[in-house]
């Protein structure tokens, strides 16, 4: 079964989308994140979080 671990992300209402796409894409390169899922609130303010696998080392004998 597949582990994830979850960062979220908050951007303001004022923020560009230019900006917040650049955010995103550092961490999905730099950070191997990607992304799970985006909500976009009333008041403009957008939250994102992002996720990624959680490799555990396997045992060997």
């Amino acid at each position: 079964m597949v582990e994830y671990e979850y960062q979220d992300l908050r951007f303001p209402r004022g923020s560009t989308r230019g900006a917040t796409r650049q955010a995103l894409t550092e961490h999905a390169e730099y950070g191997h994140w990607e992304l799970a899922r985006v909500r976009l609130y009333p008041d403009g303010t957008r939250r994102v979080t992002l996720r990624r696998k959680i490799i555990r080392p396997v045992r060997t004998m």
